[in-house]
């Protein structure tokens, strides 16, 4: 029940910051598979500085909770790969932060 809510909440927000920027999706998207690019082959990147230097970039949703879907979508277009997992620099009370490596997609 809570990863449902947690699922319907990040939709929400993606769709509110497509909303509020037309094509959030596709350029976070985009910006994901250029940092990973640029990262190489062997690096291992946490979702937080992902999505850090995507904001820093312009691509700044009213929620991060946005990037959700964004990275569900990376994932399975083979962009990026969990690999691990690391401690939170954001967030109160959260579980470690997701660590990604190159997916099926780049190598």
């Amino acid at each position: 029940m809570a990863r449902k809510l947690g699922a319907e909440a990040a939709q929400r927000a993606e769709d509110k910051a497509n909303s509020d920027m037309p094509g959030f999706s596709e350029r976070a998207l985009e910006h994901i598979q250029k940092e990973m690019l640029a990262a190489g082959r062997d690096a291992r990147v946490r979702g937080e500085d992902l999505v850090n230097s995507a904001k820093f970039a312009g691509i700044r949703p009213a929620e991060d909770r946005a990037f959700g879907p964004v990275f569900q979508k990376a994932i399975r277009e083979g962009l990026i790969e969990p690999v691990g997992f690391a401690p939170r620099t954001k967030g109160h009370g959260t579980s470690g932060g997701r660590v990604y490596g190159w997916g099926r997609a780049l190598a």
